[in-house]
Protein backbone atom coordinates (compact mmCIF):
# COMPACT_ATOMS: atom_id res chain seq x y z
CA UNK A 1 0.00 0.00 0.00
CA UNK A 2 1.28 3.48 -0.75
CA UNK A 3 0.02 7.02 -0.63
CA UNK A 4 2.81 8.63 -2.72
CA UNK A 5 2.03 11.87 -0.92
CA UNK A 6 -1.07 12.27 -3.09
CA UNK A 7 -3.82 10.51 -1.15
CA UNK A 8 -5.64 13.74 -0.31
CA UNK A 9 -5.48 15.18 -3.82
CA UNK A 10 -8.80 15.46 -5.64
CA UNK A 11 -7.08 14.42 -8.87
CA UNK A 12 -5.79 11.09 -7.60
CA UNK A 13 -7.73 7.89 -8.34
CA UNK A 14 -7.73 5.56 -5.31
CA UNK A 15 -7.67 1.88 -6.28
CA UNK A 16 -8.08 -1.49 -4.55
CA UNK A 17 -6.60 -4.39 -6.55
CA UNK A 18 -8.07 -7.89 -6.06
CA UNK A 19 -6.29 -10.77 -7.81
CA UNK A 20 -5.65 -14.23 -6.35
CA UNK A 21 -2.31 -14.84 -8.08
CA UNK A 22 0.28 -13.08 -5.93
CA UNK A 23 2.82 -12.40 -8.67
CA UNK A 24 0.17 -11.02 -11.02
CA UNK A 25 -1.28 -8.84 -8.25
CA UNK A 26 2.11 -7.50 -7.22
CA UNK A 27 2.92 -6.76 -10.86
CA UNK A 28 -0.34 -4.84 -11.27
CA UNK A 29 0.28 -2.85 -8.09
CA UNK A 30 3.81 -1.95 -9.19
CA UNK A 31 2.53 -0.91 -12.61
CA UNK A 32 -0.25 1.26 -11.23
CA UNK A 33 2.00 2.91 -8.66
CA UNK A 34 4.15 4.27 -11.48
CA UNK A 35 1.22 6.41 -12.69
CA UNK A 36 1.12 9.86 -11.03
CA UNK A 37 -2.68 10.09 -10.77
CA UNK A 38 -3.17 6.55 -9.39
CA UNK A 39 -2.69 5.40 -5.82
CA UNK A 40 -3.17 1.77 -4.76
CA UNK A 41 -4.70 1.99 -1.30
CA UNK A 42 -5.27 -1.74 -0.80
CA UNK A 43 -4.91 -5.18 -2.33
CA UNK A 44 -6.58 -8.54 -1.82
CA UNK A 45 -6.08 -12.18 -2.77
CA UNK A 46 -9.70 -13.38 -2.56
CA UNK A 47 -13.25 -12.07 -2.70
CA UNK A 48 -13.83 -11.81 1.04
CA UNK A 49 -10.59 -9.90 1.53
CA UNK A 50 -11.52 -7.60 -1.37
CA UNK A 51 -14.86 -6.76 0.26
CA UNK A 52 -13.16 -6.06 3.59
CA UNK A 53 -10.66 -3.74 1.91
CA UNK A 54 -13.37 -1.89 0.01
CA UNK A 55 -15.56 -1.47 3.09
CA UNK A 56 -12.59 -0.12 5.04
CA UNK A 57 -10.95 2.07 2.39
CA UNK A 58 -13.82 3.20 0.13
CA UNK A 59 -11.68 3.51 -3.02
CA UNK A 60 -12.76 5.18 -6.25
CA UNK A 61 -12.05 2.00 -8.24
CA UNK A 62 -12.20 -1.70 -7.36
CA UNK A 63 -10.07 -3.60 -9.88
CA UNK A 64 -11.36 -7.18 -9.59
CA UNK A 65 -10.34 -10.45 -11.18
CA UNK A 66 -13.46 -12.42 -12.13
CA UNK A 67 -12.00 -15.75 -10.95
CA UNK A 68 -11.10 -15.60 -7.24
CA UNK A 69 -11.55 -18.00 -4.30
CA UNK A 70 -14.18 -17.60 -1.55
CA UNK A 71 -16.15 -15.06 -3.60
CA UNK A 72 -15.61 -14.49 -7.29
CA UNK A 73 -15.36 -11.03 -8.83
CA UNK A 74 -18.97 -11.03 -10.02
CA UNK A 75 -20.25 -11.76 -6.50
CA UNK A 76 -18.03 -9.02 -5.08
CA UNK A 77 -19.17 -6.56 -7.77
CA UNK A 78 -22.83 -7.22 -6.95
CA UNK A 79 -22.24 -6.62 -3.25
CA UNK A 80 -20.26 -3.44 -3.90
CA UNK A 81 -22.99 -2.06 -6.18
CA UNK A 82 -25.55 -2.55 -3.40
CA UNK A 83 -23.44 -1.24 -0.50
CA UNK A 84 -21.23 1.38 -2.16
CA UNK A 85 -22.72 2.60 -5.47
CA UNK A 86 -20.06 5.32 -5.68
CA UNK A 87 -17.27 2.71 -5.93
CA UNK A 88 -16.74 1.91 -9.61
CA UNK A 89 -15.89 -1.69 -10.49
CA UNK A 90 -13.52 -2.66 -13.29
CA UNK A 91 -13.43 -6.40 -13.98
CA UNK A 92 -10.28 -8.17 -15.20
CA UNK A 93 -10.56 -11.42 -17.13
CA UNK A 94 -9.09 -13.68 -19.77
CA UNK A 95 -12.58 -14.28 -21.25
CA UNK A 96 -13.32 -12.48 -24.52
CA UNK A 97 -16.91 -13.70 -24.88
CA UNK A 98 -19.64 -11.03 -24.88
CA UNK A 99 -21.66 -13.05 -22.36
CA UNK A 100 -19.06 -12.42 -19.65
CA UNK A 101 -19.18 -8.67 -20.29
CA UNK A 102 -22.95 -8.56 -19.90
CA UNK A 103 -22.78 -10.74 -16.80
CA UNK A 104 -20.27 -8.25 -15.35
CA UNK A 105 -22.53 -5.30 -16.23
CA UNK A 106 -25.49 -7.07 -14.64
CA UNK A 107 -23.44 -7.51 -11.47
CA UNK A 108 -22.82 -3.77 -11.35
CA UNK A 109 -19.42 -3.44 -13.02
CA UNK A 110 -18.67 -0.33 -15.08
CA UNK A 111 -15.87 -1.80 -17.13
CA UNK A 112 -14.33 -4.97 -18.45
CA UNK A 113 -10.64 -5.27 -19.33
CA UNK A 114 -8.83 -8.25 -20.80
CA UNK A 115 -5.66 -9.27 -18.98
CA UNK A 116 -3.70 -9.10 -22.22
CA UNK A 117 -4.76 -5.55 -22.98
CA UNK A 118 -1.46 -3.88 -22.05
CA UNK A 119 -0.72 -1.08 -19.64
CA UNK A 120 -2.22 1.78 -21.68
CA UNK A 121 -5.45 -0.13 -22.11
CA UNK A 122 -5.64 -0.70 -18.37
CA UNK A 123 -4.92 2.96 -17.58
CA UNK A 124 -7.55 4.11 -20.08
CA UNK A 125 -10.10 1.71 -18.59
CA UNK A 126 -9.48 2.95 -15.04
CA UNK A 127 -9.83 6.59 -16.07
CA UNK A 128 -12.95 5.85 -18.12
CA UNK A 129 -14.87 4.17 -15.30
CA UNK A 130 -13.68 6.85 -12.85
CA UNK A 131 -15.37 9.44 -15.10
CA UNK A 132 -18.64 7.53 -14.57
CA UNK A 133 -18.39 6.09 -18.02
CA UNK A 134 -18.24 2.49 -19.19
CA UNK A 135 -15.21 0.70 -20.60
CA UNK A 136 -15.00 -2.44 -22.67
CA UNK A 137 -12.39 -3.56 -25.20
CA UNK A 138 -12.95 -1.74 -28.53
CA UNK A 139 -13.13 -5.00 -30.47
CA UNK A 140 -15.88 -6.23 -28.14
CA UNK A 141 -17.82 -2.97 -28.53
CA UNK A 142 -17.62 -3.38 -32.30
CA UNK A 143 -18.94 -6.93 -32.24
CA UNK A 144 -21.81 -5.96 -29.93
CA UNK A 145 -22.92 -3.20 -32.30
CA UNK A 146 -22.52 -5.44 -35.36
CA UNK A 147 -24.70 -8.12 -33.75
CA UNK A 148 -27.32 -5.51 -32.91
CA UNK A 149 -27.33 -4.08 -36.44
CA UNK A 150 -27.64 -7.59 -37.91
CA UNK A 151 -30.70 -8.20 -35.77
CA UNK A 152 -32.10 -4.69 -36.31
CA UNK A 153 -31.16 -3.79 -39.91
CA UNK A 154 -33.53 -0.79 -40.07
CA UNK A 155 -32.75 1.60 -37.21
CA UNK A 156 -35.50 3.99 -36.19
CA UNK A 157 -35.18 7.37 -37.91
CA UNK A 158 -36.21 9.21 -34.76
CA UNK A 159 -35.37 8.45 -31.17
CA UNK A 160 -38.72 7.57 -29.56
CA UNK A 161 -37.46 8.06 -26.02
CA UNK A 162 -38.16 11.02 -23.79
CA UNK A 163 -35.13 12.78 -22.22
CA UNK A 164 -35.83 11.03 -18.91
CA UNK A 165 -36.09 7.62 -20.61
CA UNK A 166 -32.83 8.31 -22.46
CA UNK A 167 -31.17 9.16 -19.15
CA UNK A 168 -32.45 5.97 -17.53
CA UNK A 169 -31.45 3.86 -20.55
CA UNK A 170 -27.89 5.18 -20.22
CA UNK A 171 -27.78 4.33 -16.52
CA UNK A 172 -29.12 0.82 -17.18
CA UNK A 173 -26.47 0.33 -19.86
CA UNK A 174 -23.82 1.45 -17.38
CA UNK A 175 -24.87 -1.39 -15.09
CA UNK A 176 -26.82 0.51 -12.45
CA UNK A 177 -29.63 -1.38 -10.70
CA UNK A 178 -33.17 -0.06 -10.25
CA UNK A 179 -32.39 0.95 -6.66
CA UNK A 180 -29.21 2.76 -7.70
CA UNK A 181 -31.07 4.65 -10.46
CA UNK A 182 -33.79 5.52 -7.97
CA UNK A 183 -31.25 7.06 -5.61
CA UNK A 184 -29.30 8.77 -8.39
CA UNK A 185 -32.34 10.46 -9.93
CA UNK A 186 -34.33 10.84 -6.69
CA UNK A 187 -37.36 9.02 -8.06
CA UNK A 188 -39.26 6.00 -6.75
CA UNK A 189 -38.39 2.41 -7.59
CA UNK A 190 -41.79 1.97 -9.22
CA UNK A 191 -41.09 4.95 -11.49
CA UNK A 192 -37.76 3.44 -12.52
CA UNK A 193 -39.42 0.08 -13.26
CA UNK A 194 -42.12 1.79 -15.34
CA UNK A 195 -39.53 3.73 -17.35
CA UNK A 196 -37.47 0.56 -17.86
CA UNK A 197 -40.50 -1.31 -19.19
CA UNK A 198 -41.42 1.53 -21.55
CA UNK A 199 -37.85 1.76 -22.86
CA UNK A 200 -37.79 -1.92 -23.80
CA UNK A 201 -41.25 -1.66 -25.38
CA UNK A 202 -40.55 1.53 -27.36
CA UNK A 203 -37.24 0.21 -28.71
CA UNK A 204 -38.55 -3.32 -29.23
CA UNK A 205 -35.60 -4.75 -27.31
CA UNK A 206 -35.50 -8.21 -25.74
CA UNK A 207 -32.49 -8.09 -23.44
CA UNK A 208 -29.74 -5.99 -21.96
CA UNK A 209 -27.27 -6.90 -24.71
CA UNK A 210 -29.50 -5.20 -27.27
CA UNK A 211 -30.01 -2.23 -24.93
CA UNK A 212 -26.25 -1.71 -24.52
CA UNK A 213 -25.74 -2.03 -28.28
CA UNK A 214 -28.46 0.58 -28.88
CA UNK A 215 -26.80 2.92 -26.36
CA UNK A 216 -23.41 2.48 -28.07
CA UNK A 217 -24.89 3.03 -31.55
CA UNK A 218 -26.68 6.20 -30.40
CA UNK A 219 -23.61 7.58 -28.66
CA UNK A 220 -25.29 7.45 -25.24
CA UNK A 221 -22.69 5.16 -23.72
CA UNK A 222 -19.18 6.55 -23.28
CA UNK A 223 -16.71 3.71 -23.68
CA UNK A 224 -13.53 5.56 -22.74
Amino acid sequence: MTDKGHAKSKNVIRIVVAEDHTMVREGLVSLLEEVPDFVVVGQAGDGDEALAQIRLLRPHIALLDITMPRKNGLEVAAMISREFPDVRVLMMTMHEEEAFFFEALHAGASGYILKGAGSEGLFNAIRAVHRNGVYLPPELAGSIVRDYIRQNPKPAEDDPLTPREREILTLIAQGLTNSMISRRLVISMNTVKTHRQRIYQKLNLDDKAALVAYAIQRGLLHLG
